[in-house]
Formats: C-alpha cells, sequence, structure tokens
C-alpha cells in the first residue's frame, strides 16, 4: 500500500535531497581539486580536507532526515 507524505513530511524530503544533491556535487568538485591543473602548482591540503569534511557533514545530515522522514512515515 502507498500512501503519500503528509506536505511537511513532503517538503523536508524534497529540502534533504536538494542538499544531499548539492553536497554530492560540491564534493565531486572539491575532490577534483586535488590534482593540480598543472604539474608544480600549490594546493592548499588543510583547506581543501575542511571543505572535503563539510561536504561529507551535510550529506550525512541530508541522509539522517530521510531515514528519519521515511522510518516516521512507516510507523504511522
Amino acid at each position: 500500500q502507498i500512501r503519500l507524505l503528509q506536505k511537511p513530511a513532503l517538503e523536508t524530503v524534497r529540502s534533504s535531497l536538494r542538499l544531499l544533491n548539492t553536497s554530492a556535487y560540491r564534493l565531486q568538485s572539491e575532490c577534483r581539486k586535488t590534482v593540480p591543473p598543472e604539474p608544480g602548482a600549490a594546493v592548499d591540503y588543510q583547506l581543501l580536507t575542511q571543505q572535503v569534511i563539510q561536504c561529507a557533514y551535510d550529506i550525512a545530515k541530508a541522509a539522517k532526515q530521510l531515514v528519519t522522514i521515511t522510518t516516521r512515515e512507516k510507523k504511522q
């Protein structure tokens, strides 16, 4: 049996999916920066590491939101 999500839950799902999508795109972009554009070019690995950590955190946060919503909906 398929039930539609209530409106607040649906908006939260959309918001979580947007965060998941943009964070995954940012993570991919940050990871590409680990390869210098030219040999000998400087890469700020400390900043890059912080950016990757932030992207991973945002991905985990969005995933947790989605799990929480789907678990709550199954119980109802």
